[in-house]
């Protein structure tokens, strides 16, 4: 006669664990750790799969490494205001693909609060780091155009890679947002020849057009320092420049879904870099060969810090459901706090939910805790299979 834990030694599952990060608390790979342990610990004989996942934002950079591995470069640059800072980015070698963060150079987590002031900032520290890429042999590089603290529509990042953006003089404008509408004409003759062999997949989650009231200035400018005066002088800015970029590249910018990112970053990178504009998590999906990966999976577990209405638009957990719900897997969702309905939860496709506040003292406890409770978690979901 079995015993229940020998039952359990004969059970093999297919399980992928697929998490973003609990921001500041459990990494997407110590997620995976602790969610192998626990169901591992009941069902020794599953197939464990660790995909951890991110949309682009903070911490993404060691989540493309668990794929890439990668050599951390470190290169000093400009930060938004023209002074020398050390940047670092990821270059894998043997695949020849970067991962750049534009945050590193040209974000706000270079800047004390007081100092944020978008009208004077440039991305050309993000442009230095990806000429840094391309001199290294670089031929494909995904670029992340969160967190950044400008509004100068590319111009400091392509004036790195060799575009030169001249006034009616025909002096050369420095790359800022406040001179957008000085630009005349583009000259494209000294632009970097090994520019146009490199593949650019941006990682962008914004929608938002180039300028007017949902433009990059309106939307974005307030919290990057700007003025209302400001927002306007930067909005009539991109809007000027939009019809420089029609008459030298033939695009409308304004037309372009993203183009406002990033203070215009996205349609940047899109006429400069010639790069696609994708949403983070789908990047990083393709990146770890995620569809592949999940073939005939019993479960996906996947968790993040907080499901809530804001995981459901671009978010990690939504990137999972979506592939799940193609092949027909089961997915589990494991959080720090979960703040949906289980109705709405289970309409969205999630078979499973627990919370590492079902089990913790309070917050602090949570927080310094949560591999122990997540690993719980686990041991408890392996238990109901």
């Amino acid at each position: 006669m079995y015993l229940v834990n020998d039952i359990y030694k004969t059970i093999f599952l297919k399980i992928i664990i697929a998490p973003d990060k609990f921001k500041n608390t459990l990494t997407g790979i110590a997620f995976c750790n602790a969610v192998k342990e626990g169901v591992k610990a009941i069902l020794p004989k599953s197939n464990i799969v660790k995909l951890p996942l991110a949309d682009g934002g903070d911490g993404t950079i060691e989540v493309v490494n668990y794929y890439l591995k990668g050599t951390v470069i470190n290169i000093e640059v400009n930060n938004p205001f023209f002074k020398p800072v050390i940047a670092s980015y990821l270059y894998a070698k043997k695949s020849k693909t970067a991962f750049i963060e534009m945050a590193e150079a040209s974000g706000v987590k270079r800047l004390k609060r007081e100092e944020f002031d978008c009208k004077n900032a440039t991305t050309l520290g993000t442009g230095e780091m990806i000429l840094d890429a391309v001199k290294k042999g670089a031929k494909t590089i995904i670029l992340g155009i969160g967190g950044s603290a400008t509004n100068d529509c590319g111009i400091g990042m392509a004036t790195a890679l060799g575009y030169r953006f001249l006034d009616k003089k025909n002096k050369e404008v420095l790359p800022i947002g406040a001179h957008l509408s000085k630009i005349v004409t583009v000259d494209l003759t000294q632009v970097h020849p090994k520019i146009k062999e490199v593949t650019f997949k941006i990682a962008c989650d914004v929608t938002n057009p180039l300028y007017g009231k949902n433009g990059a200035a309106y939307v974005y400018g307030a919290q990057k320092g700007a003025t209302g005066n400001d927002i306007e002088l930067l909005d009539k800015g991109l809007k000027d420049f939009s019809i420089i970029l029609n008459t030298v590249f033939n695009i409308d910018a304004q037309s372009v879904k993203g183009a406002g990112a990033a203070g215009g970053m996205g349609i940047a990178s899109k006429i400069f870099l010639n790069g696609t504009l994708e949403p983070g998590v789908e990047l990083i999906k393709n990146l770890a060969q995620f569809d592949e990966h999940i073939e005939n999976a019993d479960w996906i577990i996947t968790g993040e810090g907080q499901l809530d209405v804001q995981t459901l638009s671009g978010k990690t957990i939504a990137g999972v459901l979506s592939s799940a719900k193609a092949k027909k897997i089961k997915v589990a969702a494991f959080c720090g706090v979960i703040d949906l309905e289980t109705k709405n939860l289970k309409k969205l496709g999630v078979t499973y939910t627990d919370a590492v506040v079902n089990y913790s003292k309070n917050i602090e406890d949570a927080m310094a805790n949560s591999a122990i409770y997540v690993k719980k978690i686990a041991k408890k979901f392996a238990k109901t299979l």
